[in-house]
C-alpha cells in the first residue's frame, strides 16, 4: 500500500472512531447533512477525512493544540475544502 493510501485509510479510521464514540457530535451531523445534499456515504466519509488531515496538519505544522472549533468549522464549510 502506497504511503498516501496509508493516511486515506487512517484518517478514514478516526471518522469511524468519532462516529462510533460521537465526539465531536458534529462528525455525525456533518455525515447525515452531506448524505441528504445526496453525497454518498462514501464520498460524505472522505470529506469529512479531508477535515481531520487539515487538522491534524495545523497541529503538526504550527505545533499547536487540537483546535475543535476550527474543525467543527471546517465541519461546517463542507462540502468546501477545509481551510487551513
Amino acid at each position: 500500500m502506497k504511503p498516501n493510501e496509508i493516511l486515506k485509510q487512517q484518517f478514514l479510521e478516526i471518522v469511524d472512531n468519532q462516529l462510533d464514540s460521537n465526539d465531536p457530535p458534529e462528525t455525525r451531523q456533518t455525515l447525515e447533512r452531506l448524505k441528504k445534499e445526496g453525497y454518498s456515504d462514501a464520498d460524505a466519509r472522505l470529506l469529512i477525512a479531508q477535515c481531520v488531515a487539515a487538522e491534524m496538519f495545523n497541529v503538526m505544522k504550527h505545533n499547536e493544540p487540537y483546535n475543535s472549533k476550527r474543525y467543527v468549522s471546517n465541519l461546517n464549510a463542507l462540502p468546501e475544502p477545509p481551510s487551513e
